[in-house]
C-alpha cells in the first residue's frame, strides 16, 4: 500500500509534498534486549523512528535533512525501561517539506501503523492493517487477528495476509534479485548510516 502511496507522489498527482505522517504503534517491544538501552542504543525512536525517517527519504527521493526536532518521554514503562516509550520526531527536508513521525510502545490492541501525505493539489491516507482487515467482534475469542493484539475478545481487526501487507515477501525477493542478479537494491548502507545519524539528532535534541 505504501508503494502505491508513492506513486501519488512521484506521479505529482496529490502536488509538491508538505507534509508527511507516519506512525507505528503497539505497546511492546519484538525483543526483550530493546528494554536495555545500553544494548539497543534507544528507546522506541531507535526501534521504530528508523522506519518512519526513512519512510520520508524514500517517498521523497532522499533530499538532504535540514533540522531535526523530538520530544521522548516514557509514560508507561518506567520499570522496565531507561528509554523512550512514546515519541514525536519531526524532520525538516530541504525545499521545505516536513515529515511528522508517531512511534510507541504504549498502545494497546496489537500494530497500528498508518500514513499521510499532504500535497499541493492533494491528500492521502494510508492504513496499513486496518484498511486490510476484517473488523470483527467475537465475545469468545479467537486464535490470531493482528501482530501485539493482546486479546481477540470484543472488537478486532483481524488482518488478512499480514506478512504480505508488510511487504516482508516482497522485500526478501528485491534481496535475492540484488544479490542474483546483481540488480541495485533500493535501499544501501549509506541510506541506514543517514537514517542512523538522524535517529543520534533525535536523541541529542
Amino acid at each position: 500500500i505504501y508503494l502505491w502511496l508513492k506513486q501519488f507522489i512521484d506521479s505529482g498527482d496529490l502536488g509538491t509534498p508538505s507534509l508527511f505522517k507516519q506512525s507505528e504503534k503497539n505497546d511492546w517491544p519484538h525483543a526483550d534486549h530493546f528494554w536495555d538501552v545500553d544494548r539497543s542504543g534507544g528507546g522506541v525512536a531507535m526501534d521504530m523512528g528508523c522506519h518512519a525517517i526513512e519512510f520520508f527519504r524514500w517517498m521523497l527521493g532522499r533530499p538532504p535533512i535540514k533540522s531535526v526536532y523530538a520530544h521522548l518521554s516514557r509514560q508507561v514503562h518506567q520499570e522496565k525501561t531507561r528509554g523512550d516509550d512514546n515519541a514525536l520526531i519531526i524532520v525538516e527536508f530541504e525545499g521545505g517539506c516536513v515529515g511528522l513521525a508517531e512511534e510507541s510502545w504504549t498502545k494497546h490492541g496489537g500494530m497500528d501503523d498508518r500514513a499521510e501525505v499532504h500535497g499541493s493539489m492533494g491528500v492521502a491516507y494510508a492504513d496499513l492493517l486496518h484498511g486490510h482487515a476484517i473488523e470483527t467482534y467475537s465475545a469468545v475469542g479467537y486464535d490470531y487477528a493482528v501482530e501485539k493484539a493482546g486479546v481477540t475478545t470484543g472488537w478486532t481487526f483481524s488482518i488478512y495476509e499480514e506478512e504480505w501487507n508488510y511487504g516482508f515477501h516482497q522485500e526478501m525477493a528485491h534481496f535475492v534479485d540484488a544479490v542474483r542478479l546483481n540488480h541495485p537494491a533500493s535501499v544501501t548502507g549509506e541510506d541506514g548510516r543517514a537514517v542512523l545519524e538522524t535517529l543520534f539528532a533525535v536523541y541529542q535534541s
